[in-house]
């Protein structure tokens, strides 16, 4: 990992990205890590931009608290439910 205070981060951002394939680039403030410059793989856009997305996380962490707290709805029970009716697969 390379850690780089933001005062002396003058090349253009293009030569730090390229540096991120090898290790994450983290530019730091007083010796405080402010922002990381790190390698995308196996994720698109949308994964990335709900992942730092700070009403989704909040979210995602109340459905798990809630899923914690009062149980799940298996897929046989969500089959049965009015209105949904079970597929065959392949199909």
């Amino acid at each position: 990992m390379r850690t780089l205070e933001m005062a002396q981060a003058t090349a253009p951002l293009a030569e730090y990205a390229r540096d991120v394939s090898r290790e994450p680039v983290i530019l730091t403030v007083r010796g405080k890590p402010m922002a990381a410059l790190v390698s995308v793989e196996n994720a698109d856009l949308e994964t990335i931009t709900l992942s730092t997305h700070p009403q989704f996380i909040a979210l995602i962490g109340r459905s798990r608290a809630r899923q914690r707290a009062e149980g799940g709805i298996s897929s046989e029970e969500m089959r049965r439910r009015p209105g949904v009716q079970k597929t065959t697969r392949g199909r």
